[in-house]
């Protein structure tokens, strides 16, 4: 048993009254005073206006829309929305659309409004993104309506009374369609649109709540299907251009996570450069600032990815500054899935609500009870530095300075959320949940970035996915922490020390012992020198170097080396020390490896008599222990003990950890193979099957427990003469090993043997003996050729061509 070094470390209007005349100068009317004046030498007078419900739109007059983009794709199912919407008969109707910046809700509003002009007796766009917006784009449907409003003789109407007019033209017509553009607040509009009951308003917003009194129900636009968003681009890099190189589309598409806006900005930079979508992203990876906020020329500078969120941003953090430095945290993570206790030490628990349901009102983030999911370009984004001054109109929300921050806030938060070990099964529902997080935080921070904290979480990252079997991605993530350490803390300093050696150990799982030997020899060597002999991690690094000779063979170095860790624990610890009853059972596993069992029973026994007085009966260890003697009783081919051992050992295993665990589906697995040995196959081959059904439901069906479990049914099969079941199973089982494990793995390297071996007892020798033949010489390249599995191989080639 090897144990690692590393600790745990978002009025209605009225009729209108009658001016009566009254005063000198007065003028009665029917209609408006507007304060106008008649030019009579230097005195001006009032002149009257038409009253607005006499007023009648001109027949003219087109729809004020926004041009029509020949770039529209998709959004079939949002225009029926919207034409179920605003389908109702008379009276006023209101609907919302609203989603992210860039996401098409302008465009899309446009779309149907120019579709459906014609039904409409006036279609009018207003830009609603402020009050004052809103002022002067009522006061410009006054002056088409009217445009004597606007002539400075006799004088002009202020702005704030042509809105005034417009408002009470609305309020008194019916059949119009107006859209509010890109409102910031539901009550910049509110007045506007409850005074105005007879036609229909239609408004875009990034907002999602707050909509309840005005729109009965609320349209959310969500991204484009990825066939859409290469249309999309395809649209705009080929249109009148013949020959463009698409190279890459669907790859740049999914960087963009299909949001229009920055499909359509990657789509004009690309036409006038004459790039690829590769070439595009390419530079999108390389400078990811200067992209973000670039688009062709032509197109409207204010209308890109950075500068549309830029100026959601202000506005949040104006009222709630905890959302800039949430989004930011946020960034570092995966899009989907995100905790929300993740960002609990943040702030408290009323401050993280306010802010987090602050970024879901303006799309920037979605809210479930316990999730949080965040636009991965609006995560690219919020990691990218602006280097520019903010006198040279640098992003305040993308300082240098706080996406340093963000990111060690980022890796410090998983790391305290993490669980302390990876071995129990209890925590690993928590251990799955933040992988994807962990996982993305080591994709985007430079390893150059990393410090203390993100060597630790890497390395117990690795830990639990090298007991998971992902063996590739925690060499991965083992060897980013040790060249952490050494940056940090030193050759030297015993953090780096069992760093090395956890990856030494992990070259091992691998089955890579020519890096992990020469690794943990180094890792051996330092601990002497700088911890002294007697440290006990210097005893552990001895101990588990001795372990790697064993798996490659070489038991003339691994049982003496074995022999003196022993002893020095034993004079070190005591002879009832934990550490040293583990360095105890794994010499007798030596001894066993050796085939000299007449020691290794012996001390097996002794092994587990001390483990029931030192830790109780029911201690994992005392089980794994019993789990040993057993094994060794039944190489011995005393099976009479062996395997009501094994069955002891599996009830209590069942008791005391749970049928589930992976200690309790090793022993069933173990218990299975006695059986199998004792020819007892009615026993074996159920319970073969259920180990493997358990183990692909408990530990999923890659790994390398459950592959072992799936070699040994099919021997099962095989030794029951089933060869139509074996040899299906045991290729099955080779090539799950070769895409798991390697081609050089050990286990790998039994899986082939055993297909030949099947091949040969089906009579199939043309199969076979090529087998043999090329899995003997990858033994003897890998392993050694006195390793037991070459000697194995090479004694059933010999035997399958004779």
């Amino acid at each position: 048993m090897k144990r690692d070094l590393r600790g745990t470390g978002a009025i209605a209007a009225g009729p209108e009254p009658r001016v009566e005349a009254s005063g000198t100068g007065a003028i009665a009317a029917d209609g408006d005073v507007i304060n106008s004046s008649t030019h009579v030498g230097d005195v001006y007078q009032g002149v009257p206006l038409p009253r607005a419900d006499e007023v009648d739109p001109p027949p003219w007059a087109p729809p004020t829309l926004p041009a029509r983009t020949r770039s529209f794709v998709g959004r079939g199912g949002k225009l029926a929305e919207l034409d179920a919407a605003l389908a109702a008969p008379g009276g006023a109707v209101v609907q919302a659309v609203h989603g992210l910046g860039g996401v098409g809700k302008s465009t899309l509003v446009a779309h149907w409004a120019h579709r459906h002009a014609a039904a409409h007796t006036l279609t009018w766009w207003i830009i609603a993104d402020s009050v004052e917006s809103i002022t002067a784009g009522l006061a410009e449907l006054a002056a088409m309506l009217l445009p004597e409003i606007t002539r400075s003789v006799p004088a002009e109407v202020a702005l704030e009374e042509r809105a005034a007019w417009a408002r009470r033209w609305l309020a008194t017509h019916t059949g119009w369609l107006v859209v509010l553009d890109n409102v910031t607040h539901p009550a910049d509009v509110a007045e506007l649109v409850t005074g105005a009951p007879g036609g229909r308003f239609l408004i875009t917003s990034r907002l999602r709540e707050g909509w309840h009194d005005l729109a009965p129900a609320v349209i959310e636009l969500d991204v484009l299907s990825p066939d859409e968003a290469q249309e999309m681009l395809a649209g705009a890099v080929t249109a009148g251009r013949a020959g463009a190189d698409l190279t890459g589309a669907a790859e740049l598409c999914q960087e963009l996570g299909y949001l229009p806006l920055a499909v359509t900005q990657a789509g004009a930079f690309i036409r006038q450069t004459h790039l690829s979508p590769d070439g595009y992203l390419e530079l999108l990876r390389a400078d990811p600032a200067a992209m973000y906020d670039q688009t062709g020329r032509g197109a409207d500078g204010e209308r890109t990815i950075a500068r549309i969120w830029r100026i959601t941003l202000n506005h949040l953090v104006q009222t709630t500054p905890l959302t800039g430095d949430a989004l930011r945290v946020l960034a570092w993570w995966a899009p989907q899935d995100i905790p929300r206790n993740l960002l609990a030490p943040l702030a408290g628990p009323a401050q993280l609500a306010t802010a987090l349901g602050d970024l879901a009102a303006y799309s920037m983030i979605t809210l479930s009870p316990d999730t949080i999911t965040v636009h991965r370009l609006v995560q690219a984004v919020a990691r990218t530095p602006d280097y520019r001054p903010a006198d040279q109109d640098g992003d305040p929300h993308r300082r240098p300075a706080d996406i340093h921050t963000a990111r060690e806030t980022a890796t410090d938060l998983l790391n305290q959320t993490r669980p302390a070990t990876s071995d129990n099964p209890a925590t690993w529902p928590a251990w799955r949940t933040l992988l994807p997080h962990i996982h993305a935080l080591a994709e985007h921070a430079s390893p150059d970035t990393d410090i203390a904290v993100t060597s630790l979480l890497l390395d117990r990252t690795a830990a639990f996915l090298r007991d998971q079997g992902a063996v590739d991605r925690a060499i991965g993530y083992f060897e980013r922490a040790l060249i952490c350490d050494e940056r940090l803390l030193g050759d030297e300093h015993p953090t780096t020390l069992a760093a090395r050696n956890n990856l030494a150990g992990a070259y091992q799982a691998a089955g890579n012992l020519g890096r992990a030997i020469p690794l943990y020899e180094a890792a051996q060597a330092d601990y002497e020198r700088v911890l002294g002999g007697d440290h006990p991690d210097t005893l552990q690094s001895r101990n588990n170097l001795a372990g790697a000779y064993e798996a490659l063979g070489d038991l003339g170095r691994a049982v003496p080396l074995f022999e003196a860790t022993l002893t020095d624990y034993e004079r070190v610890l005591g002879g009832d020390h934990p550490a040293t009853l583990t360095s105890r059972n794994d010499l007798a596993g030596a001894y066993e490896s050796a085939g000299d069992l007449g020691r290794a029973i012996p001390l097996y026994e002794a092994t587990l008599t001390d483990y029931e007085r030192v830790l109780g009966s029911d201690h994992p260890h005392t089980l794994t222990s019993r789990n040993n003697l057993a094994y060794a009783y039944r190489a011995a081919g005393d099976l009479d003990r062996a395997i009501p051992l094994y069955e002891a050992t599996l009830t209590d295993y069942e008791r005391v950890l749970g049928g589930d665990h992976p200690a309790t589906l090793t022993s069933r697995n173990n218990l299975a193979g006695a059986y199998r040995v004792a020819g007892d196959l009615g026993r074996a081959v159920p319970l073969y099957e259920a180990t493997l059904t358990d183990r692909e439901r408990v530990l999923g069906s890659d790994h390398p427990h459950t592959l072992q479990s799936r070699n040994n049914l099919a021997s099962a099969y095989e030794s029951a003469g089933d060869l139509g079941w074996a040899v299906p199973l045991y290729e099955q089982t080779l090539a799950d090993r070769e895409r798991v494990l390697g081609s050089d793995h050990p286990h790998t390297l039994t899986s082939r043997n055993n297909l030949a071996h099947a091949y040969r007892s089906a009579g199939d020798l043309g199969r076979a003996v090529p087998l043999y033949e090329a899995t003997l010489s990858d033994c003897e390249r890998v392993l050694s050729p006195g390793h037991p599995l070459t000697e194995s191989v090479r004694a059933n080639l010999e035997a399958a061509r004779g």
